[in-house]
């Protein structure tokens, strides 16, 4: 598969629904999980793709794409239900292949119209009754450890929405790793969270069994942030930068991350420039392409488009050159994003 390949897989999406898909929630969303010529691939459900999977193929334009393509198939732990009746599948998700993924608090402070991000659906999924607002740390571990044993989970990412404290939603997330680390020990674990007021809250995230952080900035270009993350730009980029330099010296080189979006208008060599000195202070830049879709204000009111492909791969390529040349790599992630790759290209052009 050429880059340029799944550049446009991931900006024009595929028809079809797999076997494990999602709808709403935070991060990149609507998407379907494929193994890809053996990588993990989430990529956007559309149903004007030219691209259409048949559950064998990849077609393109009613001819054969050429792809080496593998549904991966519903977890076994889907099946299961909490003590009090709750499905394990409303607790946390299967991501590509072998991620186990959990939004622990499914509400966020900033979701009013005037604050929200426009990207985000966070909420959207609490709507539609797929997941419930806050996850026990007892239920999580439940989950976790059936997604182990039945479908060979092998790391874990607990993201949040940001809560009203100081701590921006940290402490529970604190509460629900040492639960899932008491039931899985060896399971490696990212949590993700806006920088805490109170840096010491780093240290204790790490404390209760984190092996790896995702600090997740999107933009760092304030203009843009202001724009696109009205709420959240609130956080100046000074306190992610305060809030980075922590978690690396806690974490460790290598084990921190934060995502920046292609296509929210940054200019691209600014976002390439500044993802190298991110990388260059221990901080992995997580480049993923903007992904429009329903339920988000990015579309249902701004009428917002995917990003230009060459821009996508541009920067792709050049973030993945500078990874190269400092000797860092998703590959060496203990857990999260970065390591799994499944939104991005950045694994596939060497990063």
């Amino acid at each position: 598969m050429t880059v340029s390949t799944r550049v446009d897989l991931a900006l024009l999406g595929i028809r079809g629904t797999p076997p494990v898909n999602r709808t709403g929630g935070a991060g990149p969303t609507d998407d379907g999980h494929f193994l890809i010529d053996g990588r993990s691939a989430a990529i956007p459900r559309n149903p004007n793709s030219p691209f259409v999977f048949d559950g064998d193929r990849v077609m393109y334009d009613g001819v054969d794409a050429g792809l080496q393509v593998e549904s991966i198939a519903r977890p076994r732990f889907y099946d299961l239900t909490t003590d009090d009746g709750v499905p394990f599948e409303k607790i946390a998700k299967l991501h590509g292949a072998n991620v186990l993924a959990t939004t622990v608090v499914q509400t966020c402070i900033r979701y009013r119209e005037d604050q929200r991000c426009r990207f985000c659906s966070i909420e959207e999924s609490l709507r539609s009754g797929s997941t419930v607002a806050v996850k026990k740390p007892a239920d999580l571990a439940a989950v976790a450890r059936a997604a182990v044993d039945l479908d060979g989970i092998t790391q874990m990412v607990m993201t949040t929405g940001t809560s009203a404290g100081t701590d921006r939603g940290a402490k529970h997330l604190a509460r629900c790793v040492r639960a899932v680390k008491a039931a899985v020990p060896h399971l490696p674990i990212q949590v993700q969270c806006e920088p805490p007021a109170d840096l010491a809250t780093i240290t204790d995230l790490r404390d209760a069994g984190a092996d790896a952080i995702g600090i997740h900035v999107e933009s760092l270009d304030d203009d843009v942030r202001r724009r696109w993350m009205p709420g959240k730009s609130t956080v100046s980029l000074d306190e992610y930068r305060a809030a980075w330099r922590e978690a690396v010296r806690v974490f460790g080189r290598n084990q921190v991350s934060t995502y920046l979006l292609v296509g929210l208008g940054e200019d691209p060599d600014e976002m390439i420039s500044g993802a190298k000195e991110l990388a260059d202070m221990g901080v992995y830049p997580f480049i993923v392409p903007f992904r429009p879709h329903a339920g988000t204000l990015a579309v249902d009111v701004d009428k917002a488009t995917a990003p230009d492909p060459a821009i996508v791969e541009k920067v792709s390529r050049e973030v993945a050159t500078h990874l190269h040349l400092i000797g860092m790599s998703a590959a060496e992630q203990r857990a999260g994003c970065a390591a799994c790759g499944a939104c991005s290209v950045l694994q596939n052009v060497g990063g």
